[in-house]
């Protein structure tokens, strides 16, 4: 209910950016018509995430997705400044429900399980929060004076999960972690953003696997990464 609860707040205060979106500036006279524009400077976005190449037996369970923001530095290398490459910033939280546990021994050891059907839990889930730097090349059919158009953006970000947590939930049993030595912080993902106007559709694919050198209690390799669809909103 907690990420549910933030991603509709995050959706009100999408609200008035919504209203600036490049679907609803007005069109400028010939004089006024700047030939050294920029493009999608503020994104939003939502996701739907997936684990993908999971150990054998794992399953999604409950809700996964994720909310997204930041600024970037459009930066046009063409003289029709229809190409671009654009940096910047950003944050994302993401989280993945499932029935993959992860726990602790008393000594200390990280312990990684898929739950059978005879595990009775409520919420088994995964969130991490991360800053971003978002890398992108950009294709748009874009104009001076058009601020309706086709873009296609590929690029990759480099992240950083400053916050991390697993939570498992049963009747008469809770479980925390917020300190897996496994896990790898630092997240490389893969992005892909095509669209018309204010609506885009993203695509995400993490490069590197979440923990590293692990192994669930039956000897799988636990490999597996974040798939993420979503739409994509941008403000100039």
């Amino acid at each position: 209910m907690q990420i549910r609860r933030k991603i509709h707040f995050l959706g009100l205060l999408l609200i008035p950016f919504l209203g600036m979106a490049q679907n609803h500036i007005p069109p400028q006279s010939d004089a006024a018509v700047d030939s050294l524009y920029r493009e999608d400077q503020i994104y939003f976005g939502f996701t739907y995430n997936l684990l993908v190449n999971t150990p054998k037996g794992t399953s999604s369970s409950g809700l996964s997705g994720g909310v997204q923001g930041g600024f970037v530095r459009d930066m046009p290398i063409n003289k029709r400044r229809n190409i671009a490459i654009a940096a910047g910033l950003g944050i994302a939280y993401d989280q993945f429900g499932s029935n993959f546990f992860v726990g602790k021994e008393q000594s200390g050891e990280t312990i990684f399980r898929v739950m059978d059907e005879h595990v009775d839990f409520d919420q088994n889930r995964f969130g991490m929060a991360m800053v971003e730097i978002p890398i992108e090349f950009r294709w748009r059919t874009s104009t001076p004076s058009e601020y309706r158009f086709w873009r296609v953006y590929a690029g990759a970000r480099l992240g950083y999960a400053y916050w991390y947590k697993t939570t498992f939930k049963q009747p008469g049993n809770k479980v925390y972690q917020t300190n897996i030595p496994e896990f790898q912080p630092f997240r490389i993902t893969a992005t892909l953003g095509f669209g018309y106007s204010t609506f885009n559709f993203f695509a995400a694919y993490n490069l590197n696997p979440f923990f590293k050198d692990a192994k669930t209690v039956d000897g799988q390799t636990v490999d597996f990464r974040a798939l993420k669809f979503g739409l994509m909103f941008f403000v100039l």
